[in-house]
């Protein structure tokens, strides 16, 4: 899935915030990958913001991670 430019900034902080919850939890990405159900590399690319993400791969991150929607979408 192919990101629109415009909202780039969005996806970027996107990823940042999961990389940062994601190492909080003293996860890998490919610990966090197989636990979503995604490849390694894709969970790369979103933390990378290279692709877009569904809401059902956010809601299993969250889920995998223990921490609301929101968190990931607080964007400072």
């Amino acid at each position: 899935m192919n990101l629109d430019k415009q909202y780039q900034q969005k996806y970027q902080q996107l990823g940042l915030n999961i990389a940062y919850y994601r190492k909080r939890r003293g996860m890998s990405q490919i610990r966090l990958a197989e636990r979503v159900g995604i490849s390694r590399t894709h969970m790369s690319r979103i933390e990378t913001a290279e692709c877009a993400v569904s809401l059902d791969v956010i809601f299993s991150i969250c889920a995998v991670l223990d921490i609301s929607p929101a968190r990931l979408f607080d964007f400072r």
